[in-house]
């Protein structure tokens, strides 16, 4: 199967016409066995264009259910109850993508914000057994498989593969008077610096937004385009860097990590694909590249986050489970050297299943693992070497095969200990940690 995942893989980064070739190739070589293998879309990257799974006729839980014996109602559990949970239909959608969150500084209410093919919706989790769905954007041009959400100030800022999407962003204070939910909202402004885009990054520290894994052939190589968002509602262009190719999403942070050469310094870390690019990018109008570097059966570099000390970045490769035969790998990288990092371990989960995005919070790293669903794993003793397994929550009880169906994204950071996870197949679920980590 490995020379027709790369085929598959290939025509996706390439946007060629192949691809229904492979597929039809995929499918049937697959025929015989259950190993869910899916057809992705061409498009700029392989994240698959998920199909909700044929109803059992027995509908699943949508309010608190405690992981009890493995279970929480359908769900293969360990250490999270389900709270609460809205489905593709409740949120008048047919697939699920990114997620991510805002806390109201006033009010202390918590809304997820939930990417959709159709738009973004917005729920109110405050009330775990009342979940409120406010409301959608609409996609600023046509429906897509991939969106990606971020906030800055109060305000949201979402980007899309759809031709012609640009930026949206959205006042987020809106949802404190919403009346007659579910209600279509509009944007408050689009920015229109480039048209498709994968990946949205962040840095609140600088006030400053990346969009990468923009077309290929602009001005950045689709690479990453920085703007400036001091002013919230009115995103100014400030340059880019593309000397490195296509960026498929990355982090940006002020740095106050080991290497004391680049302190208070601006550093991006882009998956590029093929490998991990390092680039100072202090100075908007002259970026420049520390370091790229690569690691063993590299298939796709896909996503990373440093831990919070800044002395690792943990990253995930999307196809070499399927290209390698992998469990699901999460490499380590040792980055006290930013001229030179260096592989320092390498973790295996569980199951066969791929990673996706992951996201650090103390100790924890907060792992999406399409059909395996979240996954906790505990880097408390990184610095030895040593990740392991805390918890989990599966929101797609089918199996845990190599495809392209599940958990798209995580987001773990509310105060309250709510995590929320977007479920391609099946939306919104809202999870705890209960007393049994």
């Amino acid at each position: 199967m490995t020379g027709i995942w790369w085929g598959i893989y290939t025509c996706i980064a390439m946007k060629k016409l192949c691809l229904a070739l492979l597929l039809g190739l995929a499918l049937c070589a697959c025929s015989n066995d259950n190993s869910d293998i899916p057809g992705p879309p061409a498009g700029g990257s392989p994240d698959d264009d998920p199909i909700p799974p044929p109803s059992s006729g027995n509908l699943p839980p949508k309010g608190f259910t405690p992981c009890e014996g493995g279970l929480a109602g359908p769900y293969p559990c360990n250490g999270f109850d389900l709270l609460g949970r809205l489905d593709l239909t409740d949120l008048q959608a047919i697939a699920g993508n990114d997620i991510w969150g805002w806390t109201d500084p006033e009010d202390g209410r918590e809304y997820a914000l939930v990417g959709l093919d159709n738009g973004t919706a917005f729920v109110d989790i405050s009330d775990p057994d009342n979940l409120v769905y406010l409301g959608k954007l609409p996609t600023a041009s046509t429906n897509s498989s991939w969106r990606d959400i971020k906030v800055y100030q109060n305000h949201a800022y979402i980007v899309s593969e759809a031709e012609g999407h640009g930026m949206q962003v959205f006042d987020l204070t809106l949802l404190r008077t919403v009346s007659g939910a579910p209600q279509s909202f509009a944007a408050n402004a689009r920015y229109r610096g480039f048209g498709n885009a994968h990946n949205l990054v962040i840095n609140e520290a600088s006030g400053f937004a990346y969009a990468v894994g923009t077309a290929r052939d602009d001005i950045y190589n689709g690479g990453v385009h920085f703007i400036d968002l001091n002013d919230p509602v009115n995103p100014v262009p400030a340059g880019g860097y593309g000397d490195s190719g296509y960026t498929h999403d990355a982090q940006a942070v002020t740095y106050s990590g080991p290497d004391t050469d680049y302190s208070g310094r601006e550093i991006f870390v882009g998956a590029n694909e093929s490998s991990v690019v390092v680039v100072d990018i202090t100075d908007k109008q002259n970026p420049s590249l520390i370091s790229e570097f690569d690691y063993p059966n590299t298939s796709y570099t896909h996503q990373g986050w440093f831990t919070e000390d800044q002395r690792y970045f943990i990253l995930g490769d999307e196809l070499d489970e399927p290209n390698f035969g992998f469990n699901s790998r999460t490499l380590v990288f040792d980055f006290s050297d930013l001229d030179n990092p260096v592989l320092h371990t390498t973790y295996q989960g569980p199951t066969a299943a791929i990673d996706h995005n992951g996201y650090v919070l103390g100790n924890e790293f907060f792992l999406a693992n399409y059909t395996a669903g979240m996954r906790l794993i505990d880097i408390s003793q990184i610095e030895a070497g040593t990740l392991a397994e805390l918890a989990f929550f599966d929101s797609y009880p089918m199996n845990n095969s190599t495809s392209f169906n599940g958990v798209w994204s995580v987001y773990p950071y509310f105060a309250s200990g709510k995590i929320v996870l977007n479920d391609m197949n099946s939306g919104l679920f809202v999870i705890a940690r209960n007393e049994q980590p």
